[in-house]
């Protein structure tokens, strides 16, 4: 398995891994699911496109023997912090370690380009994923954010809010 950054090529891959691993069906054999949340699609090619041309930011994607991609994490410069996001293992694969190599390769990118703070937000009513997240040293900030998204990346079922969680690396 190989932690590397991905190219444009890899976008619906990327797509059918993103979507699966948070929304519909196939989500739900993964813990990660916001299916129960939100409807719809979690990201398109086009919108997961404009995130990779944006010069701030990149994709890390893991790769298994077979070639094909496993996990991926998105992360964006945002003044002096990197901001990390849609941090994505295939839900039959979920629960076996990649998500923690993952977050280590993020942190490790955050320290290779001088940033020493990564800030997320988690959903606030998915209390095992901010355990998991604060178990790997994220704490709270204190500020809870409304989900606002448009029908592009899903609809929600109800108003959703979400933790700004943070970490010094």
């Amino acid at each position: 398995m190989a932690i590397t950054p991905a190219i444009l090529t890899d976008v619906p891959e990327l797509v059918a891994l993103i979507n699966s691993a948070y929304r519909g069906e196939s989500s739900k054999k993964g813990w990660t699911t916001e299916a129960n949340l939100i409807d719809g699609q979690r990201i398109d090619a086009e919108g997961l496109t404009e995130q990779m041309d944006d010069s701030d930011a990149i994709i890390l994607k893991n790769t298994n023997d077979e070639g094909h991609i496993t996990g991926c994490v998105y992360l964006q410069k945002r003044s002096d912090k990197l901001y990390l996001g849609m941090l994505t293992v295939s839900p039959t694969l979920q629960a076996g370690g990649l998500g923690r190599k993952l977050l280590q390769a993020a942190e490790d990118y955050a320290r290779s380009i001088n940033y020493h703070t990564i800030v997320m937000t988690v959903i606030t009513t998915r209390t095992e994923l901010l355990e998991w997240y604060e178990r790997r040293g994220y704490s709270k900030t204190g500020e809870i954010i409304p989900l606002n998204i448009t029908e592009r990346n899903g609809i929600l079922r109800q108003p959703v809010e979400m933790y700004k969680l943070e970490k010094s690396v």
